[in-house]
């Protein structure tokens, strides 16, 4: 499994727009933080998780050109937003038609923003056409990837944290929310990797810190642990400093083998 950052910033990007965002090195690229997204590449599959306003530029930057099936941690802008701009994928693919898997909160929202992506068919060549459906606990596909879905606590709505399982590899990939459940405790232990909500030093009542990301890291017993959604208050090598050393503050375009 490759695992690819496409973003790793919160909902307001790093650094914030009119803000001296003191205690920030600039200079320092993996501080410039776009809204949070991945890709997994595994078994020849391509898997995109989220997609913010700056997708199209992360994927230009990233080389990402084939998408297989979008996965929609949740409907918030900073995760949904750049949707629009898989009408490319959509145009590669067989049918023109993305699968496209949320919780009830994600597919509500979706449905609100592009109700012109929901037909049968492109409503024309260049458009985007999503296969919306609601995303069971568990998918399995011809190559053996195996997906485990948890909702999770994130405020007034749930969140959709993952757990994929391959050639005995397992990754699990937990953005946007306060605590696990016992299930995505369970799913997710002895993981190779584990990649946590990491939002800043405070605690935020609807995100975990980057002190409980790394605790949780710990209680999993994960082999690997990044920690995203970071704000201009989380300094990479500051902070890179006192995260335990099996654990990294992900950046913006990081490629991870796993």
């Amino acid at each position: 499994m490759t695992l690819t950052f496409l973003g790793t910033g919160t909902s307001q990007g790093v650094p914030m727009i009119g803000f001296d965002n003191r205690g920030l090195d600039l200079s320092n690229p993996k501080n410039w933080r776009t809204r949070s997204a991945a890709h997994l590449e595994v078994g020849g599959m391509h898997i995109q998780i989220d997609a913010g306003p700056e997708f199209r530029l992360q994927c230009l930057q990233c080389k990402i050109d084939w998408i297989d099936v979008f996965l929609l941690t949740h409907g918030h802008a900073d995760h949904i937003l750049g949707m629009d701009d898989l009408r490319r994928f959509c145009d590669r693919l067989p049918g023109n038609k993305m699968p496209v898997y949320a919780n009830e909160y994600g597919i509500e929202r979706v449905g609100l923003i592009f109700p012109y992506a929901l037909f049968e068919k492109p409503a024309q060549r260049g458009y985007p056409c999503f296969d919306l459906q609601r995303m069971p606990n568990f998918l399995e596909f011809e190559n053996g990837l195996k997906i485990y879905a948890e909702e999770l606590p994130h405020g007034n709505c749930k969140t959709l944290g993952f757990v994929f399982e391959y050639e005995g590899k397992k990754l699990a990939y937990f953005n946007d929310c306060k605590t696990l459940t016992p299930r995505a405790v369970e799913l997710a232990a002895n993981a190779d990797a584990v990649v946590l909500d990491g939002l800043r030093p405070l605690p935020h009542p609807t995100h975990m810190s980057i002190y409980e990301a790394i605790e949780t890291a710990k209680s999993l017993g994960a082999k690997r642990a990044f920690f995203t959604h970071t704000t201009w208050q989380i300094d990479y090598e500051a902070f890179s400093k006192i995260i335990p050393q099996n654990a990294q503050i992900a950046y913006d375009g990081q490629v991870v083998e796993i």
